[in-house]
């Protein structure tokens, strides 16, 4: 009886003692799956990040070979990859790992995205550009602390990147560059305000007039209108430049057959990069008969190619067929 007893035990003993063993097995196995899946994750994303450390870098090296407007859009491709880079790193926080390698991977990252966004919106603001709103919160520092951030986010990465490879799966995770970090930016700025391409040159020009009601046919510079009480304008003012403008237009209109006093009106406005604006002031008033110099006048900037920021015409109201 003893000995069936002892055979029992010893029977439980070992079964107990290999599921012991195949658990622990198994839960080696999932932790080498998690830590090579978030290697192949990690890997992904710290590529992207050299790969933008690089374009920049190129981008401030040679850019001085674009146009404004080829330089803007590139700039523009390299910002929007950034909120990618904050959806990837938080997918990557779950399951959690040894070390909380998962986590420091995403609080550095999102250092380092907030460190590029100092950087592209001090670049586009030396140059000028038209530059958009930037795609993240707005960034509060200078430059020079964005590129000291970007020299210690990697170190700490140099040191933390080791974490799993003494784990199951023995994954050795790549590092991060930081050629922006200790990049001479004041010089490569400098380098790029000088190049003719992207110097900023100014000018607008009034491209279109229209009036209400539809003048008659009559001689250039003057502008024959039928009977009418008032005299509605639409001005429209081109930009010439890529940048962007702001412009002021004053819209005057003097009697001369009469002893009334002249209307006038300015209106403002910002114009986007090559862009224009049409300005719709209100209705001058005039009566049958009257004579008038209309004035045009557009400021803010030089006249651009082929442009006139100024405008003169002879207004000539018909009499009204009752006199």
């Amino acid at each position: 009886m003893l000995w069936s007893v002892t055979i029992v035990v010893l029977l439980f003993g070992t079964l107990f003692v290999r599921d012991v063993i195949r658990s622990a097995h198994g839960a080696v196995g999932t932790r080498r799956a998690e830590n090579r899946n978030f290697a192949a994750l990690a890997n992904v994303l710290i590529t992207q990040e050299n790969q933008f450390d690089a374009h920049l870098d190129y981008l401030l090296g040679s850019g001085s070979t674009l146009t404004r407007p080829n330089f803007e859009a590139r700039l523009e491709q390299l910002d929007q990859q950034l909120p990618n880079w904050l959806t990837q790193a938080s997918l990557l926080q779950r399951p959690a790992l040894a070390h909380h390698v998962q986590s420091t991977l995403a609080s550095l990252t999102a250092t380092r995205v907030r460190d590029y966004q100092e950087i592209l919106t001090n670049v586009a603001v030396s140059l000028q550009l038209p530059w958009s709103t930037p795609s993240l919160d707005p960034v509060v520092g200078s430059v020079a602390q964005a590129q000291t951030s970007l020299v210690a986010t990697s170190a700490l990465w140099g040191v933390d990147r080791w974490a799993l490879v003494h784990e199951p799966g023995h994954v050795r995770l790549p590092a991060t560059s930081d050629v922006l970090g200790t990049l001479n930016l004041s010089s490569a700025l400098t380098n790029l305000s000088a190049s003719p391409l992207l110097e900023v040159t100014r000018g607008i020009g009034i491209t279109a007039v229209l009036v209400t009601p539809a003048p008659l046919p009559s001689p250039a510079g003057e502008v024959l209108l039928p009977p009418t009480g008032r005299i509605r304008l639409g001005v429209t003012v081109t930009n010439a430049s890529f940048v962007r403008q702001k412009v002021a237009i004053t819209f005057t209109f003097a009697q001369t057959n009469g002893a009334r006093t002249s209307q006038s009106q300015t209106m403002t406005a910002t114009l986007g990069p090559l862009g224009s604006f049409a300005f719709v002031p209100k209705a001058v008033m005039a009566l049958a008969g009257e004579r008038g110099q209309l004035t045009i006048d557009a400021r803010g900037a030089p006249a651009g190619p082929k442009m006139s920021t100024s405008r003169h015409y002879l207004v000539i109201v018909s009499p009204s067929g009752n006199s």
